[in-house]
Formats: C-alpha cells, structure tokens, sequence
C-alpha cells in the first residue's frame, strides 16, 4: 500500500505544537500595515491556534 503525501502548501503553513495542537499566523499582515493601527499590527503578528472544527482536517494534512 503507497504512503500517504502530506499536503506541502498545509506544510508551510501550519506547525503541531508540543501540546498535539495546530498553529497558525493571523492573515492580512504582509502589506498595507501603514493603514492598521499599531494595536492591530501586533495582533496581527502573533501566531494562534486552529479552530477545533479544522484541527482534525489539518493534522491530516500535515501528517500529524
């Protein structure tokens, strides 16, 4: 029986933590910054968590 591929996009996008859980950069923080506010703009650069409805999807993807 063949292996399965991990999906490579989901994989550089996506890293298991230590805990099992899935972790992931916020959207919209590469361009435009000069419009957010300053609050924002830090918010935007701290990485969090995948929802649970999604964590099983993506684990599969990922292999992990």
């Amino acid at each position: 029986m063949p292996k399965m591929k991990s999906h490579r996009g989901a994989c550089k996008r996506f890293k298991k933590t230590a805990s099992g859980k899935v972790k992931r950069e916020r959207m919209y923080g590469s361009h435009n910054l000069e419009k957010k506010n300053r609050k924002r703009t830090r918010r935007i650069h701290q990485s969090t968590l995948v929802d649970s409805t999604q964590e099983k999807q993506i684990k599969r993807m990922i292999l992990a």
